[in-house]
């Protein structure tokens, strides 16, 4: 009886022992990211937008961005300046002076160009490519993608808060989060309809749209050869960039817009500055002598 009795115990003590162990693995740090992560799972365009513009403005103030003089921010503002809102979004655009190839646009309207793709493309090409970003957007693949990484950081670092808000990310969590917005990799489904996106961009604003095979072109002959490895991963994540130049042909070709394009050297309009003009006028006096005769 007494062996029994001493049993019992040990396996009421073990049961305990077991029980505290269970509590530990779910306390207070490990709840605040199950919350965060139930909060990913009912993302809103406004969790989007809000969670987006802090992490671009995390951004802007780790790159150099392109003055408002700048030949690169001028050529941009004359190419997109006059597409600031639309589609139920309010656009705004900076050039990062960066040699890199790429472009970027987030759930909250910003759009971010690199100096390396200015320096490849020229302005309809440009519009090609902003406009596939911007497909993004509209299409929702951005919101899709901050949400994505968003729930990432919530179920790494569940000691950040237990808030249900987006205002409770961190500022290292941002980081991690603006560079996920730079380096997302949509689905190729996305990534199709993105190219549609920009095709009718410009054909309803009157471009030409055979610009749209150039663009892909330019990328597809840049993939061929060892560029540097944000292009190789930039390649990798997206559809084969031949297959998408023939794509944009083929819809050229239905739509009878085709003509081979004539890739066009990009005008950069300096900056105007006004000078202060100061005249100076000097008076002359003549000296008449009279001789007497």
């Amino acid at each position: 009886m007494r062996r029994k009795s001493i049993l019992l115990v040990m396996l009421i003590a073990l049961f305990g022992f077991s029980k505290a162990n269970a509590q530990i693995k779910f306390d207070d740090k490990a709840l605040g990211a199950l919350q965060k992560g139930v909060t990913g799972l009912t993302f809103t365009d406004a969790d989007a937008a809000k969670l987006s513009k802090a992490s671009v403005d995390k951004l802007d103030s780790e790159h150099i961005i392109a003055g408002p003089t700048d030949p690169y921010t001028i050529r941009l503002n004359k190419i997109f300046g006059k597409y600031t809102s639309g589609y139920g979004y309010t656009f705004n655009y900076k050039v990062y002076i960066l040699k890199e190839v790429n472009a970027f646009a987030t759930a909250d309207g910003s759009v971010r160009v690199f100096s390396g793709l200015m320096d490849i493309m020229d302005d309809n090409e440009l519009l090609v490519v902003i406009g596939h970003e911007i497909g993004h957007v509209v299409n929702h693949d951005s919101r899709d993608a901050m949400k994505a990484a968003y729930q990432k950081e919530a179920l790494i670092d569940g000691a950040a808060s237990q808030s249900k808000t987006v205002a409770s990310v961190t500022d290292s969590q941002l980081g991690k989060i603006g560079s996920a917005m730079i380096d997302s990799k949509h689905s190729r489904k996305q990534e199709s309809e993105a190219d549609l996106f920009s095709y009718n961009f410009m054909k309803k604003n009157g471009y030409d749209v055979n610009a749209v095979e150039s663009a892909f072109s330019i990328l597809a002959k840049m993939s061929e050869g060892t560029q540097n490895d944000f292009l190789t991963q930039m390649m990798s994540s997206h559809p084969d960039s031949k297959e998408r130049a023939e794509n944009a042909k083929k819809r050229a070709v239905s739509d009878g817009l085709y003509k081979p394009y004539v890739h066009q050297a990009a005008v950069v309009t300096p900056a105007k500055t006004t000078v202060k003009s100061t005249t100076t006028t000097k008076t002359t006096t003549t000296k008449s002598t009279t001789k007497k005769k």
